[in-house]
């Protein structure tokens, strides 16, 4: 749906303007939400054209669209990550090009470019039910059902009402869409047993909360929105990045790294 970029940058803004020790990693996620937003709003208004789900096929119509992000990080990231954009501005395009076909088929949580600019793209494939092809990714309920990609957060929320606790879904890292997911289970590898699962939370964000697994060694954060109904899984989980910190210290691996590397 159009406006789910308009609630992400929405509350991005929201918690830049309030908080302290996340604002510069908020700041720059709303331009990048912002240039993400282009880029799907750009593959949605084409006319006379849908995705076919190859990549490859898609790319002239992706590729052009892809400048606006670059500029955006070379303006608004950080240094290191600024220089690299401005580096792939003054590369041949087919640079850019080949670190979204590897992204494509081999994704990994630090390929911040090419996981920026997909993102939209699977979007726009999720909403036109268009199924991605040649992404060689494992199946099974803790990964995306029409992507194969792993989650990126946590969250519950009550979709029937009079209900006495939330659902549990998980929000996908590549297409941005979510699922719905057993509530005691590791999201990574499936331990179910309570004495292996692990939660920790912090009064500044109580409504946010780290989900760990002591036989993976794995953790997401969790979103309650049955507590704070206002929160944008994606945004907020940023926003609670001092958690992170908790989970490495006590030697937790996270899922999946968001776009700011947290």
């Amino acid at each position: 749906m159009p406006d789910f970029w308009e609630k992400q940058i929405a509350r991005a803004d929201h918690l830049a303007g309030e908080s302290s020790g996340s604002k510069e990693l908020l700041t720059f996620y709303a331009q990048l939400l912002r240039a993400q937003e282009e880029i799907y709003e750009s593959l949605r208004s084409q006319i006379n054209w849908l995705p076919s789900g190859e990549l490859e096929n898609d790319l002239p119509v992706l590729q052009p669209l892809t400048k606006r992000l670059l500029e955006t990080v070379a303006r608004h990231a950080p240094a290191s990550l600024a220089e690299e954009a401005r580096a792939l501005l003054a590369s041949a395009p087919d640079v850019l090009v080949r670190e979204l076909v590897i992204h494509w088929r081999t994704p990994y949580d630090t390929h911040f470019f090419a996981k920026s600019i997909l993102q939209p793209y699977a979007r726009w494939l999720a909403e036109t039910g268009t199924p991605p092809a040649g992404r060689e990714l494992a199946g099974g309920e803790r990964t995306c059902p029409f992507c194969g990609g792993k989650p990126q957060v946590s969250f519950l929320q009550n979709k029937e009402r009079n209900a006495e606790s939330g659902n549990r879904d998980l929000l996908c890292a590549n297409c941005l869409c979510s699922w719905e997911f057993r509530r005691v289970v590791c999201a990574n590898c499936g331990e179910e047993r309570p004495a292996k699962l692990g939660y920790f939370q912090s009064p500044e964000f109580d409504y946010v909360r780290i989900e760990a697994c002591d036989s993976c060694k794995h953790y997401i954060k969790g979103i309650d929105l049955t507590r704070f109904g206002h929160a944008a899984p994606l945004v907020d989980e940023i926003y609670a990045a001092p958690l992170d910190l908790w989970a490495r210290e006590h030697g937790y691996k996270k899922i999946e790294l968001n776009l700011v590397g947290v």
